[in-house]
């Protein structure tokens, strides 16, 4: 979410009514998420100005541990100068950090080509943002996933019902710091997961969901303890419920 907002916040600089803007002062803090979209708290050191040229060998984007040589324009000014640079430290302040860790393991060859791109300035902000637009797609709709034998049907399920809130085992990237809640596309998904994790002996879907509308998914190693909840269902191994009453 962070780092798609940033592109879109890159791409309105890129293209705004003053001309291309450049972030001179571009750290973290310079930006906070209001509503879900990421916004700049500090424009004071944002600037339209292009860099001036006679030749191409006057407009190198230098960076601490990269350089990128660019073309000087008719215009005598080095052609999209102030984009790159907004572009590369939105990778090495926070793609590098945010975009290979969270995403199902479907989706992370094309973020690591998103990641690729930008750290090489192979991609501007209009190949990017439809890259990351691409990605969120696929991310929503499940077309990521699979094909796999359906899993569900190894589980009972049991609507109206959530099991008592407490600790439970860790999983990563977790929604919640006490237990393992995910977002998921579908159950079956859900299903898919359980089985992958040794613990799982049952997961609970809610009507919470993701700013991306993906529903929540909390896993469990065990299924006691269940409580009345309208806008819940749980689903139970099979396995682990055989011998028990339900």
């Amino acid at each position: 979410q962070i780092c798609l907002s940033l592109v879109k916040l890159l791409f309105y600089l890129a293209h705004s009514p003053l001309g291309s803007i450049v972030l001179l002062d571009f750290q973290p803090r310079q930006f906070v998420m209001v509503d879900g979209n990421l916004k700049v708290t500090d424009m004071d050191d944002a600037s339209t100005e292009e860099l001036s040229c006679k030749e191409d060998n006057d407009c190198t984007l230098d960076f601490p541990t990269k350089s990128f040589p660019l073309k000087c324009s008719v215009a005598g000014k080095c052609e999209g100068i102030n984009e790159k640079k907004n572009l590369f430290n939105a990778y090495r302040y926070f793609f590098t950090y945010l975009l290979p860790h969270s995403a199902p393991p479907a989706l992370r060859p094309l973020l690591s080509d998103i990641l690729n791109a930008t750290g090489d300035l192979r991609y501007g902000i209009n190949e990017t943002l439809r890259a990351f637009e691409k990605v969120l797609h696929l991310y929503k709709s499940g077309l990521y996933l699979q094909k796999r034998p359906l899993l569900l049907k190894d589980y009972i399920s049991l609507k109206g019902f959530r099991t008592v809130e407490g600790e439970d085992y860790k999983c990563w990237p977790s929604y919640s710091h006490l237990g393992c809640l995910l977002s998921i596309h579908s159950a079956e998904e859900a299903a898919a997961i359980c089985n992958s994790q040794l613990r799982c002996q049952s997961f609970i879907i809610t009507q919470h969901r993701t700013w991306t509308g993906r529903p929540l998914a909390s896993f469990q190693s065990s299924w006691t303890d269940l409580i009345p909840d309208t806008n819940a269902v749980v689903y139970i191994k099979r396995s682990a419920s055989s011998g028990e009453r339900l």
